[in-house]
């Protein structure tokens, strides 16, 4: 019985210290006064390590990226956009906005043809999607894992109001799309050139790819501010984590680097002719 009260009376005690160091914690921290232990935070933490140089407050702490804000595109309705295969086996990447809210998506198989598609993956963190059963092609495009570098060359290309066209840009840095509700990371391009020359919108290119001077598709085409002539890309991480996610697979050819702008227009239609980018047609139920 001795064994037992004592046992209690411990129980009881750890009790009590427990709810004291609560009570403790709980007070106002009013009179707070500084651990001697514990140096003073505007004396910062001491010499650094031999060896090892500062890293910069910049570095630590990036400054805000620049937003861009997209307007909301409405109801969905019949058009087109562009796409690509990353794959023989019949997939392709487009633009979630291309396909968003279609009753039937399509593939161009000639000038006034298309084919229906089988399975479209949407992403819900970035403007990409991904089309398993389509067209099968020989030639598909290479994804680059790595980000571009500010002043780097892209070449977007697709088909802005339905004609086949290269926009000539430079990588200007990161960013995010603010859509109603959500904002996603991108890639924001300043716009040099476009061939062929042309006066309307960028409309339609959507959904194809962006080249970097290795020849590899460095973002997907999303959006683009005519006025001050940015084009907004997809990152490169979202086409891999898209696939991934859709447990999808690209296979290509190690690709050729592209030396300038000609040769970029020459590679976009040679990617044409070979039926490696196509246009993509969404179709709405009226």
């Amino acid at each position: 019985m001795a064994q037992r009260r004592g046992g209690c009376f411990f129980f009881l005690l750890v009790i009590f210290i427990g709810a004291a160091m609560v009570v403790e914690d709980e007070a106002p921290s009013n009179n707070w006064q500084a651990n001697p232990r514990r140096p003073d935070l505007a004396q910062g933490h001491g010499a650094p390590l031999p060896g090892v140089e500062p890293v910069p407050e910049s570095q630590i702490f990036p400054a805000t990226l620049p937003e861009f804000g997209i307007a909301d595109r409405g109801r969905p309705q019949d058009s087109q956009g562009t796409g690509f295969a990353v794959s023989p086996d019949g997939i392709w990447l487009t633009a979630e906005h291309v396909v968003t809210g279609c009753d039937r998506v399509g593939l161009a198989t000639g000038p006034n043809s298309a084919e229906r598609v089988g399975q479209i993956f949407e992403s819900r963190v970035s403007d990409a999607a991904a089309i398993a059963g389509g067209a099968r092609t020989a030639t598909t495009l290479a994804l680059s894992p790595v980000m571009p570098r500010e002043g780097d060359d892209g070449y977007h290309m697709g088909f802005p109001s339905g004609q086949p066209a290269v926009v000539h840009s430079r990588f200007m840095g990161r960013g995010n799309a603010v859509h109603p509700g959500r904002s996603e990371p991108v890639l924001a391009w300043a716009e040099i050139e476009r061939f062929p020359d042309f006066e309307h919108g960028l409309g339609g290119i959507s959904g194809g790819p962006t080249l970097d001077v290795r020849g590899r598709v460095i973002g997907i085409n999303s959006a683009a501010g005519e006025r001050r002539g940015r084009v907004l890309t997809t990152v490169p991480e979202a086409a891999s984590g898209l696939l991934q996610a859709a447990r999808l697979q690209s296979v290509s050819q190690p690709p050729g680097p592209i030396a300038n702008a000609a040769a970029a227009v020459a590679r976009f239609q040679n990617l044409i002719v070979s039926g490696a980018i196509r246009q993509v047609y969404c179709d709405v139920n009226e």
